[in-house]
């Protein structure tokens, strides 16, 4: 079966030094392209990660340290990944809960700009979980009757994942599905705008899942103590929540879509401010009452200046000069002292 295309579909797949988006580094990069007249184009990388490989990831994947020791870092081969995947959809399995947000994360830490905007994105296991909920091993099967040769590594997996999601398009082609909210439609369907919203029903903004869109199309915070509350609202409430993400320990493109939203927040505040200038308060009938009366001359008290009231001191004289009878004095004076 072909699918139906306006621009490329770049299936892909990571391995990784482990499944912590801000902290693990990808070791393993594989994409087929899938061109509108059916044509592929085939890409493998393997990359140095700058960090050992925990040996239980390596025997998920089977690529250890030693494998990767003379391989080119991801800030190397990112030009090269950025420009095969330019102008692409993205297709992947779990790819809009692991393998997107991780890949945007290596781009973003070495500063390689890749646009996800404008993009549509079909997470393969989406489909799968929410029509059969199984495993990719057991989606092959289940779609296409066989079994994965050398699973977990990329490539093996990502031609998985492409055959799966033609035999699920072809197996669920005008059939209803149901909604949590009792809504019906026929949403697995051959082509790649209808397959992104059917695999993205939670409407993240941010991948990680840290923000969602609801039914208004407005971003709201989809964790902690703000799960549910509109973002620009909290921005409002909470100034220093904004700052509390951008400081701790969040992956960066969920970093890079909040300050996106503070950005568009604060140029209105500032827009809306500008808009309503502050008026020069006139003297009217409601005003009079809040200008203090001169006070009438009977109520005042005397003003006291700093030498009033004070007793009048003589002008001092001169000490009498020492002479006997004083001297006489002072002597029987010391006597009784002692």
């Amino acid at each position: 079966m072909k699918l139906n295309l306006k621009r490329p579909l770049a299936f892909f797949d990571l391995e990784a030094t482990g499944i912590s988006i801000g902290v693990d580094r990808i070791v393993e990069i594989s994409v087929i392209k899938l061109h509108p007249d059916g044509s592929e184009e085939v890409k493998t990388w393997r990359v140095h990660p700058e960090m050992l490989i925990p040996i239980e990831s390596s025997l998920i994947h089977g690529i250890y340290d030693e494998d990767i020791k003379d391989e080119p870092t991801f800030k190397e081969i990112a030009p090269l990944v950025s420009v095969f995947l330019d102008n692409s959809d993205l297709a992947g399995f779990n790819s809009n809960k692991f393998d997107i947000p991780m890949l945007m994360e290596e781009f973003l830490r070495v500063g390689v700009l890749f646009d996800l905007d404008n993009r549509h994105f079909v997470d393969v296991q989406n489909i799968f979980h929410q029509m059969e909920q199984r495993t990719l091993k057991a989606a092959y099967q289940f779609y296409c009757k066989k079994d994965i040769i050398n699973a977990h590594s990329a490539e093996a997996d990502t031609r998985a994942t492409m055959e799966v999601l033609l035999a699920q398009i072809e197996r669920y082609e005008n059939q209803e599905w149901e909604d949590k909210k009792g809504n019906k439609s026929i949403p697995v369907v051959n082509h790649v705008e209808g397959l992104h919203k059917f695999t993205n029903l939670n409407r993240p903004v941010d991948f990680a899942g840290r923000m969602a869109f609801n039914d208004k199309d407005e971003e709201v915070f989809n964790f902690g103590k703000h799960k549910g509350k509109r973002v620009e609202d909290i921005f409002n409430a909470e100034p220093s929540y904004y700052s509390w993400m951008m400081n701790g320990d969040f992956p960066l493109y969920t970093k890079r879509k909040l300050e996106q939203i503070y950005k568009r927040w604060n140029d209105k505040r500032q827009a809306d401010r500008q808009a309503k200038p502050v008026q020069p308060k006139l003297f009217t009938e409601d005003t009079k009452a809040e200008t203090p009366k001169p006070v009438q001359p009977s109520a005042q008290k005397p003003f006291n200046k700093p030498y009033e009231n004070k007793p009048f001191k003589k002008k001092e004289e001169p000490a009498a000069p020492v002479n006997e009878d004083m001297l006489k004095l002072l002597a029987d004076k010391f006597k009784k002292g002692l």
